[in-house]
This record gives C-alpha cells, sequence and structure tokens, in this order.
C-alpha cells in the first residue's frame, strides 16, 4: 500500500512538473511575445471603465432608435441605417433617407462601439453619440426633421413616451436634450465581447495561428499607427491616400474632400476620421463612399495608400483573418424591435 501511494506522489509530482514546464515555455514562446506586444498596441473591452446606463434611459433609448416617428414623413429611424441585425449598418453604399428617393453622401458607420470613438461622423463634426444622433434627426436629407419643437410636440402627444421619458428622466422631461441622452445611453451598451478581447486578456486560444500571424502583420505593416486602443480607431484624423490619391484605387465616382468642406483649410483635403476596425468583417461596403465592397481589396488598397509597403497574398488572407477575430454580436433582446 505504501508503495502505491509512492508511485502516486511520485506521478503527481512528475505531472506538475512537465506542467510548470510548458508553462514557462508558453511564457517564453513566440506566441507571447506576440500577446505582449499586442498589449502594447491594444487593449481588450474590459480595460474601460465603463458607467452603467440607467435601465429606463436605456429602455426608452431603444424605444426612439426603433421609431419611425422620428422622422418627418415617418420612413425612417435611427435602425434603419444602423440596423442592429446586421451588425449596426445597412450594409449600403448610402443610407436612403426619409423623402422618397433621397439618400446620404457618405457611407453609414456601425453604430456599435460608437460610444469608444472620440469623434463622430466621418468628418468628426461631433464628440459623443448622444451629439451624434442630433446629427441625422435634424438634417433634410435623413431624418428630415425640421426642428427640435417638431419632434418634442409629436411625442408628447405619445402615451407610451409620456411613460418612459417620465421614468428615466421625471416629470416634464420630454425635452429633445433628454431624446438624444437617451439615444446614446442606448448605444453604449451596444459593445459586445469578441475573441480578440479575450485573447489580450491572456486566452491564448482564443486566436488560431492563421489570426496570430495576421496580428503579426498587423502590427508589422504600421496599420497600428491609427487602428490601435479599444476601438481599434476612431480616435484621430489621417489622410487617406497618404501615398496615392485614393480614388485611383478604389474607383471612387465623386471625390471628397473630407474634413475640408468644414475647415476649408487646404491641409485638411482627404483627411477622415479613422474608423474602428471592430466588426470590419460584417461592416462592408468600405470607406467614406462605400466604394469597396470586399474586405480582403479593402486590405490591399489601404496597404498600399497608407503604408507604402508591399505584402504578399498570404500575409493579406492573414490580416482579413485576423480581423475577423474582432467580430462580435449585440445581446438578442437589443435587436428585437421594441415595436413588433
Amino acid at each position: 500500500m505504501k508503495r502505491i501511494l509512492l508511485l502516486v506522489s511520485l506521478l503527481a509530482i512528475i505531472s506538475c512538473k512537465n506542467k510548470n514546464e510548458d508553462t514557462q515555455k508558453d511564457l517564453t514562446d513566440e506566441g507571447y511575445e506576440l500577446l505582449t506586444d499586442a498589449s502594447v498596441y491594444f487593449q481588450p473591452l474590459s480595460s474601460v471603465e465603463m458607467e452603467e446606463p440607467d435601465s429606463n434611459a436605456v429602455k426608452l433609448g431603444k424605444h426612439l432608435f426603433y421609431d419611425t416617428r422620428l422622422s418627418g414623413e415617418g420612413n425612417i429611424s435611427c435602425n434603419s441605417c444602423h440596423n442592429l441585425n446586421t451588425y449596426g449598418v445597412d450594409n449600403r453604399q448610402f443610407s436612403p433617407g426619409d423623402v422618397e428617393g433621397s439618400f446620404g453622401n457618405r457611407n453609414s458607420p456601425t453604430v456599435l462601439y460608437a460610444a469608444l470613438h472620440k469623434m463622430q461622423f466621418w468628418d468628426g463634426r461631433a464628440q459623443t453619440v448622444e451629439e451624434q444622433a442630433a446629427g441625422p434627426i435634424l438634417n433634410p436629407v435623413e431624418h428630415n426633421i425640421k426642428q427640435e419643437e417638431q419632434l418634442v410636440n409629436r411625442l408628447k402627444e405619445v402615451e407610451l413616451y409620456q411613460d418612459l421619458f417620465a421614468r428615466a428622466y421625471g416629470e416634464e422631461a420630454i425635452t429633445f436634450e433628454n431624446v438624444l441622452k437617451a439615444i446614446g445611453a442606448f448605444e453604449r451598451t451596444l459593445m459586445p465581447k469578441s475573441r480578440f478581447d479575450s485573447y489580450l486578456e491572456g486566452d491564448h486560444a482564443a486566436l488560431n495561428e492563421r489570426e496570430k500571424a495576421g496580428l503579426k502583420s498587423f502590427i508589422n505593416a504600421g496599420c497600428i499607427t491609427c487602428h490601435s486602443g479599444v476601438a481599434m480607431g476612431g480616435q484621430m484624423f489621417q489622410k487617406f491616400g497618404l501615398y496615392e490619391d485614393y480614388w485611383k484605387y478604389t474607383e471612387s465616382e465623386t471625390i471628397d474632400l473630407g474634413l475640408y468642406e468644414i475647415s476649408q483649410d487646404e491641409m485638411d483635403k482627404y483627411f477622415f476620421k479613422v474608423p474602428g476596425l471592430r466588426n470590419i468583417e460584417h461592416t462592408s461596403p468600405y470607406f467614406h463612399d462605400g466604394s469597396v465592397e470586399d474586405l480582403n481589396k479593402a486590405v490591399e488598397i489601404m496597404v498600399a495608400l497608407q503604408t507604402a509597403k508591399e505584402l504578399s497574398e498570404t500575409e493579406i488572407e492573414d490580416i482579413v483573418a485576423f480581423l475577423k477575430s474582432l467580430s462580435a454580436d449585440v445581446r438578442p433582446e437589443a435587436k428585437q424591435n421594441p415595436f413588433k
């Protein structure tokens, strides 16, 4: 009996030793070095201290997000262009407006993770998701609400909103400012965790070998100059076409002057907000004008225009594989239209 116990103890010691040796090997291998490098440039969602929004405000915001009464003729809602069933976009080059036959002139970016961005819109004319929400509502091509009072008076007549606004903001709370606050509260909940977040938290197995190769190529190619942090972008402006005119590669029908249209500063020509890359797999077509449908082609164009480096076809495919690890869907209840 003593010999059996001794044998079991020895086997346990050997097992622990082998496990420790494997762990030690893991801590010094190329995979660990890649994770260490990645942690310098990127951070997981869990690293962000996000205040839990009031549940009543979120519920109100969800109703407003899906409500076509937020458009002049009642033809579109926020969800029309930022469809939560398709990762916060409508997958169209340009989104249709409230008036039949009208379209916007820039591609609608995803609303998912937008609250992580330093600025909103392709030209950064709004800072927060609350401020951003006002833009489309009062835009004559988009929601086509003529003035703030028009929307406020319309909502005041709806018994549902009399209750929801009171619960969220108290009596006499149906104001345009509170409309924006509520929509923002809902949008701030649209930040699902991706496999890349798990990887950055230390789960090496969250990415496969090809995705890790793509991450390494992404870093080495210099993509991290603009696409870094928690949102993988959304923090700065950058010229689209550092080394060549962008339209020669995208075959854009219209040449957009970008930030110049606001600033009238020649130095701002062709500068746009750097988009975040989370869910990029699902948010085609790409770029400010929705000129490119294929993600592989979009990556090829970015490498050529922004880095002037030559990557092999395999490296491009690896980067695309890595970008797909950034995909994550919102919870099912967020995608459920409260009016259906």
